[in-house]
């Protein structure tokens, strides 16, 4: 029995955290493929002892078609599951929203590493020390890990390139001016409640930023930097409402 597997569209607000969600057309394809499969193992199930098995199980070897949504304005493309497979290990390369994302997180997380360097001589917390420790540790080599994929990917880029002099406006969660001096002349517990403060928001904002990301983004090596932001700011955003409570 030949089966017909329709791809989702676009991700509403409605669905789950981004993490662990495949990006673009690949995720889109890749989930059409596991459903594919199971409706293959279906098929077999359902045809085995019985008299119409034989067809049942010609049926799935052919495998089900896989239904492509086209961009806005054009028909859907029926595939092959053959051709969805090849698609989805092929379409890797970067498109404007890994470049836009990589481009603003590397000034993103610089100021939370501005900001961490203010916590040894000014806090007074134990546990917001360890936090920006933590931080620290986690978002200079993702800097790295940022630049050297610009460095990789820089001649597909359709337009000038940035680098660190985005409009903080256009970054969420960025503490501005004033507040960062407002902060580097706190001390003690003034100092620990307003790094925390601006922190959860600073993270919130990158939030935003990895989830549009992997919504809007196509390359993999993007998606798994977006994944491992997302993952680890959302467990520091809990710790540091915990420490606010």
């Amino acid at each position: 029995m030949h089966q017909e597997v329709a791809l989702p569209r676009s991700r509403t607000s409605s669905d789950p955290e981004p993490v662990a969600r495949a990006s673009g057309g690949r995720g889109r394809i890749a989930a059409a493929l596991v459903a594919a499969a199971l409706l293959g193992v279906g098929a077999c199930d359902s045809g085995s002892g019985s008299e119409g098995g034989s067809d049942a199980r010609s049926g799935a070897s052919s495998g089900p078609s896989v239904i492509a949504p086209g961009k806005p304005g054009e028909t859907a493309a029926t595939l092959s599951a053959e051709e969805a497979a090849k698609q989805r290990t092929d379409d890797d390369s970067p498109n404007s929203a890994d470049f836009d994302y990589v481009e603003k997180m590397i000034p993103h997380h610089t100021q939370a590493l501005e900001m961490t360097r203010l916590v040894p001589e000014r806090a007074s917390s134990t546990k917001v020390k360890r936090l920006a420790d933590r931080i620290t540790a986690a978002q200079k080599p993702e800097i790295g890990a940022m630049e050297r994929w610009l460095e990789s990917h820089g001649e597909k880029r359709g337009k000038p390139r940035h680098g660190g002099h985005h409009d903080h406006a256009g970054m969420p969660g960025m503490a501005t001016a004033a507040q960062l001096r407002q902060l580097r002349a706190a001390k003690g517990e003034a100092f620990d409640e307003l790094f925390l403060k601006l922190m959860i928001t600073h993270h919130q904002g990158a939030l935003t930023m990895a989830t549009d990301a992997l919504s809007e983004g196509n390359n993999l090596l993007v998606e798994e930097m977006a994944n491992d932001v997302v993952a680890q700011q959302t467990s520091e955003i809990n710790r540091m409402r915990g420490m606010t409570g």
